[in-house]
């Protein structure tokens, strides 16, 4: 037995030998080159209007080491401040990267940046070799991303005053602005629906003045200060606005009051759920010939609108975002889901859906 144990003694002291040999002849790994990124720009105001076209360009360099590793590299973004935690990693392998607007407005998104704000962005390149870390310099890019939804490049405008639904109050938070109806020509609007007695002027955006339009030097003109008139409205009933911000010049004519109306107006269809569920919208208590539905989430689709729940009479037009409806026309479509403000107008059939950027 005392000679098994000696045996033993022996071989541990042995392997214990050979073990301190090995650690000692295990070589130490140094980062003899750093990897280094850098951008082709560090101010970037990504473009929601051409999602696809390269918004920045990433040249980088691979780690060299004193002796041959396997490694992997990957790049980083992160908010500045935040020591890179939750930051956005992927694995590089060549140079330069390109980046288009929608592929880095993702990135900045995912890291909690907000829309249409600049945010500072820090970039590096991160070098495994094993589970060891290695890191270049940090660089920091200026971003400002774009709130994802439809690419819309129009320009709408807004009937504020007395003589119209909103009143004079121009808060964001009054819901009963009601939009001109949009044409094909850029600066070219209607509207036809019921007026009050008193005045009324056009704004580019509810809860606020930076753009106007009021009465100019004489009636039919139109005037950008903030010292222009009210357009009066002598007698309340039916009228036919149309307004050219081009030549700044309008026109206001009275109209019949209309002799058809309906209990509901809603939309049907796989963009505002299904083919077999009417989505009401609500009468505007101003004018009863005016339909709304406030934020109102759409799905990549199409629907048409429909009155008193019922094929018999409906409306619709292949044309996205705005349009003149036919009676038992086509579909309209809605190509990316996002939430909308939606108008109908029963006298005319026009359509308005003004996406929601906020």
């Amino acid at each position: 037995m005392k000679h098994f144990f000696k045996i033993l003694a022996i071989a541990f002291i042995g392997i214990f030998i050979i073990s301190c040999e090995k650690d000692e002849d295990q070589a130490v790994i140094t980062e003899t080159i750093k990897s280094k990124v850098t951008p082709d720009k560090t101010t970037v105001v990504l473009d929601k209007a051409n999602p696809d076209n390269v918004a920045l360009n990433i040249t980088w360099n691979k780690s060299t080491f004193n002796i041959p590793v396997v490694y992997t590299q990957q790049i980083q973004f992160a908010i500045k401040g935040k020591n890179f935690k939750d930051a956005s990693t992927t694995e590089v392998t060549t140079s330069p990267l390109a980046y288009t607007n929608k592929q880095l407005n993702n990135i900045a998104l995912s890291l909690g940046a907000a829309t249409n704000v600049a945010a500072e962005i820090e970039v590096r390149i991160r070098t495994l070799v094993g589970a060891a870390p290695f890191y270049s310099d940090v660089t920091t890019l200026v971003v400002t991303p774009y709130l994802l939804g439809p690419i819309y490049k129009y320009t709408d405008l807004y009937l504020i005053g007395d003589a119209t639904s909103a009143g004079w109050d121009n808060s964001e938070n009054n819901t009963k602005f009601l939009p001109l109806q949009k044409t094909a020509a850029t600066g070219l609007y209607s509207y036809v629906g019921y007026f009050a007695q008193g005045g009324f002027k056009l704004i580019g955006t509810p809860g606020s003045w930076d753009i106007q339009y009021g009465l100019g030097g004489s009636a039919g003109t139109l005037s950008t200060s903030g010292t222009s008139g009210n357009i009066s409205v002598s007698a309340a009933g039916y009228y036919k606005l149309t307004v050219d911000t081009n030549a700044l010049t309008y026109t206001f004519n009275a109209i019949p009051a209309p002799t058809v109306t309906y209990t509901t107006i809603s939309m049907i269809g796989t963009a505002s759920g299904d083919w077999s569920t009417d989505v009401d919208l609500q009468k505007s208590t101003f004018d009863p010939h005016i339909w709304v539905k406030k934020n109102a989430t759409m799905n990549s689709g199409e629907f048409k609108f429909r009155a008193n729940h019922d094929w018999g009479t409906n409306w619709g037009k292949a044309q996205e975002f705005f349009g003149v409806a036919e009676l038992g026309g086509g579909n309209i479509p809605v190509s990316e889901t996002f939430k909308y403000d939606v108008y109908f107008n029963d006298i005319t059939a026009e359509y308005s859906l003004i996406p929601i950027f906020k």
